[in-house]
Order: structure tokens, then C-alpha cells, then sequence
């Protein structure tokens, strides 16, 4: 099969990419600028295309599919050739679809949480060598692509992103996918710049359980209103399974799950990381795997990329960095640091960097976002607001969002660093919080920090 790919270089793009070639598909492809590890990844399998931009002499009639980024324009001059030749497009979400429409379909949903509850069910499976396709949004220790696509595999694993399909298909990736067993983990207001109301985004949320496949599941985090009240209120004749958080404690810095056979160790934590790993076991049952089989697997489990990620540990103090933008997020990564180091000083960081928490109208959910600090830090770049044509952010609004009297603001990169580098690091818990790196921080710098 000929599959040419119109914006090569996304994260996920790119993945899919690797994945139909490793399955021996002919993969071309064209994006006009491709980062790292993108870049590195495509030329090792002589997929990065030779030179950078548009060219619609590469789409022809030869070709069986195209398969469209969201980094393209709905005037790309490359799908303007493939709809004038009547190519089959496909957003990324429906070509997933396609290859797994006769698998049995598990697709994690949920404005949080979603990336993690994925890779502790992919680190179980693989733990017991139970081979399964997927697609996860972040890379995983064990794993070498973010991809997997077979003939032969029965489950497939899917990252439920709310997020548009595709420049000509406006529809969130995961109403595209028709799960057979679903998990939705929590719903709280995000991509506002595509929903601009709350009712709008929870209403997606509606629709995904309502296209589950008729006598499938759901699991629910029952301790999420918005989640409960969406999957109960669901007409669709499904099973619908709840779950919470598990019983735990904190020992000197160390999280122990209740089991069956009493306290166990693990190496994640946070109230919000022990109701993921709550979701994560419901879902592998359903796939086979036995409860004691499921805790003896997750011990090992170490965490998502960039989610609640150490960075540096001395004898006194630690440093995390954590994928955290959104509200909820937030919070929740803030009061899961704390929790763990109750004895340290936390010193929590944030960059305002995404769409949603520049904009000034939004900015009030972050409300109580950052109480559980003991120092709390914002940090955002003017230019970053200008360049994604915002109206202006002052630090005022800032400070009247968040609500806290003793926040410290820095608007330059160098300030904030000189700030973060000036601190002595004695009996503290560092946790920056971006999907940015502050103005272009060095986060090795910081393991020297921490020393």
C-alpha cells in the first residue's frame, strides 16, 4: 500500500509514519519544517523527506491513501492535488480506524490523566508479554515507537485526544474511533480556542460515549461530577463501570497502595496518579490480565514522559518537571508533590504557554491552582502572547486569577532563571510545571542545580 503523508513531521504524524513503514507500507511525505526527534527518527528510516515544503508533483494517482496533519492548511497545494486526482484523504484518528476496524478497540479518554492511564496499560502488557497494537502521546520506557500497527494483534490501545482530526474534519480525534471497551477519567475545560464554552467541550465528551460500539464498556472516574453525570445520563446500551481512587499512604516519601496482600510500593504518586492507576486495572482485566498479575506488573511502572518526570535528586531536595498547563492539572501535579514531600519546601513553577492559559477570559480557572506551594512561581512571555495574536495578558490579571497574595510573576527568561538559580536548594522540592521550557531553559542545568 502507497501512503503519502501531508505534514510528515508532526509528534504523531510522525509515529504513524514510522509504524505503516515497519509494517512494510511505502511511506512518503512532505511538511514544510520538521524538529527533533521528528527529524532523526524519519531519517533513520529513510522517511524525512529531501527537502523541506510543499510539492503537489509527489501526490499522483499512484497512491492508495493520504493521510492528512493538522500542521497543514485546508489550501495545502499538496491536498488540493489529492482532492482534484479524488485520493482517499484520511485525518490521522480515521486512518487508525481503518487499521484496527476488525480489532477489538480500548481507546482512554479524558481532559487529563489519559497519556498516563495508556502507558500503565501498555507497561503491564508489556511487563507479561501480552503483544497489543497502540497509539500513545508520549515515548515510553520500553517501548521504541509511540505507534504499534500489526494484522495479527487483537486489542488495540488508543489515546483518546478531544482535539480536531484534521484541517478539512473538524471533529474531535477520539468520536472517530468506535471503541469497543472506552475509560473516560475526567473532563475539565480545555482547547478553548476550539471550544469556546464549557457546554461545548463537555458536550464532546457526550458524544464519545455515545459512539461507543453497542454492548460495549465504559469505565468512570465516579469521583469526577462532570464524568459521572455524563456517562449515566448516556442512553447507549452499554455497560458502564465505575471506579475511584484506591487506599494509600505516604511513608517518608515513599507511596504505598493498599492490595489485597496488604501495602505495596510503587514509584508513581498523587491522588490523581493512584485514580489513574484505578482506571488502568479495570481496563486490563478486561483484557485478560488477573489483579495480582496487574500489581506485581505496576510496581515497576516509573511514569508517563514529561509527566511528573524526576529530573535530579540529592540527599535534601528533588526536581521534577511535569507536562502540566491545564487547571486541573495543575493542581493536581502541585498537591501530588506536596503530598509526597510534605517535609520539603515546595517551590512550584508554571509557564502560562498554551492557547487557553494566555487567554485573559480563561485565566480565572487557574483560581487556588497553585495553593498547595509553599512558593509559587508564574512565568510568561509577552512575545509568546503576541506571536499567538492574543489580546495582552497583565501581570495584574495574573495575579488576580490565581488569587494569591505572595505569587511571584517573571515575564523575561532570564529573570526567571536567574531567579530559579539563585535559590538555595536545601530541604526543597522543585516542580516546573510547561509544555514550553521558560524562554528556553536548560533543564540539564537544572540537575546541576540540585547537584
Amino acid at each position: 500500500m502507497n501512503v503519502h503523508f501531508i505534514a510528515i513531521g508532526g509528534s504523531a504524524m510522525h509515529n504513524l509514519a514510522l509504524a505503516l513503514h515497519n509494517k512494510g507500507y511505502q511511506v512518503t511525505g512532505s511538511d514544510d519544517t520538521i524538529f527533533e526527534p521528528s527529524k532523526s527518527r524519519l531519517e533513520v528510516k529513510g522517511l524525512l523527506p529531501e527537502t523541506f515544503g510543499w510539492f503537489p508533483e509527489k501526490v499522483t494517482g499512484n497512491l492508495d491513501a493520504i493521510v492528512l496533519g493538522m500542521h497543514a492548511k485546508a489550501d495545502n497545494p499538496e491536498l488540493l492535488k489529492a482532492q482534484e486526482l479524488g485520493l482517499k484523504i484520511y485525518s490521522y484518528p480515521e486512518f487508525l480506524y481503518e487499521q484496527s476496524k476488525h480489532k477489538t478497540r480500548v481507546v482512554i479518554g479524558g481532559s487529563h490523566g489519559k497519556t498516563t492511564i495508556t502507558s500503565m496499560i501498555l507497561h503491564v502488557m508489556h511487563y507479561h508479554d501480552r503483544d497489543v497494537d497502540y497509539m500513545v502521546g508520549a515515548q515510553l520506557e520500553g517501548f521504541d515507537v509511540m505507534v504499534k500497527l500489526t494484522d495479527d494483534n487483537d486489542f488495540i490501545v488508543l489515546e483518546g485526544d478531544e482535539y480536531l482530526s484534521s484541517p478539512i474534519d473538524r471533529r474531535p480525534k477520539f468520536h472517530l474511533y468506535k471503541p469497543n471497551i472506552a475509560l473516560l477519567s475526567g473532563i475539565a475545560w480545555d482547547h478553548i480556542n476550539v471550544f469556546p464554552t464549557y457546554e461545548n467541550y463537555v458536550e464532546q465528551f457526550s458524544i464519545f460515549v455515545d459512539s461507543i460500539v453497542k454492548g460495549g464498556s465504559i469505565n468512570y472516574n465516579e469521583e469526577d461530577p462532570e464524568v459521572k453525570r455524563v456517562v449515566e445520563a448516556s442512553e447507549n446500551p452499554i455497560r458502564k463501570i465505575a471506579y475511584n481512587t484506591p487506599e494509600y499512604t505516604v511513608d517518608n516519601g515513599e507511596t504505598l497502595l493498599e492490595t489485597p496482600e496488604g501495602p505495596m510500593p510503587i514509584e508513581v504518586f498523587g491522588k490523581h496518579n493512584l485514580n489513574n492507576l484505578a482506571g488502568a486495572k479495570w481496563i486490563c482485566q478486561h483484557m485478560g490480565i488477573d489483579e495480582d498479575d496487574f500489581y506485581e506488573a505496576i510496581s515497576t511502572f516509573k511514569g508517563a514522559s514529561k509527566r511528573l518526570e524526576k529530573i535530579a535528586e540529592s540527599k535534601t531536595s528533588v526536581a521534577y518537571k511535569d507536562f502540566a498547563h491545564s487547571p486541573s492539572k495543575v493542581k493536581a501535579t502541585t498537591n501530588a508533590v506536596k503530598e509526597q514531600y510534605e517535609n520539603h519546601t515546595l517551590v512550584a513553577c508554571l509557564e502560562l504557554h498554551t492557547y487557553s492559559s494566555l487567554n485573559a477570559e480563561f485565566l480565572k480557572e487557574y483560581k487556588g491552582a497553585l495553593d498547595a506551594a509553599d512558593v509559587a512561581v508564574v512565568f510568561y512571555s509577552p512575545h509568546a502572547v503576541e506571536i499567538k495574536k492574543l489580546d495582552s495578558v497583565s501581570e495584574q490579571q495574573i495575579a488576580d486569577a490565581f488569587q494569591r497574595e505572595d505569587l511571584i510573576i517573571y515575564t523575561n527568561p532570564e529573570d526567571f532563571k536567574n531567579y530559579l538559580f539563585s535559590q538555595k536548594i536545601d530541604n526543597k522540592a522543585l516542580l516546573l510545571m510547561s509544555s514550553g521550557n521558560y524562554g528556553g531553559l536548560d533543564f540539564d542545568e537544572v540537575k546541576g542545580l540540585i547537584g
